[in-house]
């Protein structure tokens, strides 16, 4: 039976969604905001691979769960597009190049001590970000927020953290509720429009995988489906512990960092900056695997490399791996790598699973009102949590001392030039970023 779902692979080869993943891989800076914009320009603006109701229901999906959500995001649509495999391959390059990249930056950070380049560097792109957060936030909410109630929880969650600090989960759970109420009062103020004439599509052409486009029989919710992932996911994970455990002890720093990783990746709502104190503290103060202050050269060098910001785990693995001396004093080297490779092993493994596990039957609930309304409430959240995010980043860009010390009219400069470059310019992201650290360590040496 030859029919639309069928066919997805002839439309969108797998060799090809490879490249684009690959791609996203070395390109993916600016944190989730900045990751997500990207993905939805490439792929629902220009590729046309996915609708826009599509790609809003799988990122509210990843919103609510502990995790990367970006890097989530890639799992979920790799799955749409090309079953577990293609899940597997989309989350494995999101997150594989800046593995690779921290790895050599950690190490020459180690061997040869401080790098002022990269502070030149930091100091073009922090700017370059803030511009991208507050760019990624206008778009999202642009399309998001579609009346005046989804305005009001936006504004609502904005105000929760930035004022009052309430944290991620409870705001999540609150504009949850609020959109399960909202699908019994006023069902019509939560119901994303769909349709192969979808509004929010209307201005990029016919999608790929658009709204009503069935999904292949190997992407269906099936129970046994279910259990078999979820028992292999869990094999993996004791598999790869006990073998820490018998060549190092419970006690062992590689089997510490699984063991700690492990936690820290299902304490992750809201985002890396959610859960970095929660990693300072297992890191620095509890373990020792590294200093305060080469956590926030880590947090540093996070910001220069493509990939989650939450894989500073794997700069703090690679310290505590080459702090401990795992190999001896000959082969510092390979333990910091090791150390690396095992925190962001335990730390995105949660992730894969939570998608292979859950993305069947999030797809079912599409057209279900009182499924879809949450996550609708959830997203018109996430887009005033992600203006704080802006707002956070400017404080410190903008005012490195405080509002006491003078202002970076530098990065103001910059930030506003870099704004009007996406917003009436649609310019490339990666040249941006590109630029601004260009003009960053040219004013730095100057």
């Amino acid at each position: 039976m030859n029919t639309q779902s069928d066919e997805l692979n002839h439309k969108i080869s797998l060799f090809e969604a490879f490249l684009y993943w690959l791609k996203l891989g070395f390109i993916s800076f600016g944190g989730p905001a900045g990751q997500i914009s990207m993905m939805h320009q490439e792929l629902v603006e220009k590729r046309r691979w996915i609708s826009e109701h599509r790609f809003l229901h799988a990122l509210n999906y990843c919103m609510v769960l502990p995790g990367p959500e970006a890097q989530q995001l890639a799992v979920y649509i790799g799955w749409l597009m090309h079953g577990t495999w293609g899940g597997i391959m989309a989350g494995t390059l999101f997150v594989l190049p800046s593995l690779i990249i921290l790895i050599v930056l950690t190490y020459i950070y180690l061997a040869f001590g401080s790098l002022p380049i990269v502070a030149g560097i930091l100091y073009g792109i922090k700017p370059v970000v803030v511009a991208i957060v507050i760019h990624a936030a206008y778009r999202i909410g642009s399309r998001a927020l579609k009346n005046e109630i989804l305005w009001g929880i936006a504004a609502t969650a904005f105000i929760a953290i930035f004022v009052f600090k309430i944290p991620f989960p409870i705001i999540v759970l609150g504009a949850g509720i609020l959109g399960f109420i909202g699908s019994k009062v006023v069902p019509d103020k939560f119901r994303l429009k769909s349709g192969h004439g979808s509004s929010n599509d209307k201005n990029y052409g016919a999608a790929i995988i658009n709204d009503n486009t069935p999904l292949p029989e190997r992407t269906r919710f099936k129970k046994n489906r279910f259990f078999s992932y979820l028992i292999i996911g869990l094999a993996i994970w004791f598999g790869v512990m006990g073998i820490l455990v018998l060549n190092y002890g419970w006690d062992g720093a590689f089997t510490q960092m699984g063991w700690f990783f492990t936690k820290a990746a299902l304490l992750t709502f809201g985002g890396a900056y959610a859960v970095l104190p929660y990693v300072y503290q297992g890191g620095v103060e509890h373990y020792g695997w590294l200093t305060a202050s080469q956590m926030i050269d880590g947090l540093a060098l996070g910001e220069t490399t493509p990939g989650p910001l939450i894989m500073v785990v794997a700069f703090v693995g690679f310290v505590g791996g080459w702090t401990k001396a795992m190999f001896g004093g000959e082969l510092l080297l390979w333990a910091g790598i090791m150390g690396g490779s095992i925190a962001t092993f335990f730390t995105f493994l949660p992730s894969f699973l939570f998608i292979l596990l859950g993305a069947p039957l999030i797809e079912t609930t599409r057209q279900d009102l009182k499924f879809s309304a949450p996550l609708t409430g959830i997203t018109a959240a996430v887009v005033g949590v992600i203006l704080n995010l802006a707002v956070f980043f400017a404080y410190h860009v903008f005012f490195p001392q405080g509002f006491d010390g003078k202002i970076e009219w530098f990065a103001v400069i910059l930030t506003v030039i870099s704004f009007i470059a996406l917003f009436k310019f649609n310019l490339n992201i990666m040249l941006l970023i590109l630029g601004g650290a260009m003009f960053g360590l040219g004013f730095i040496l100057l």
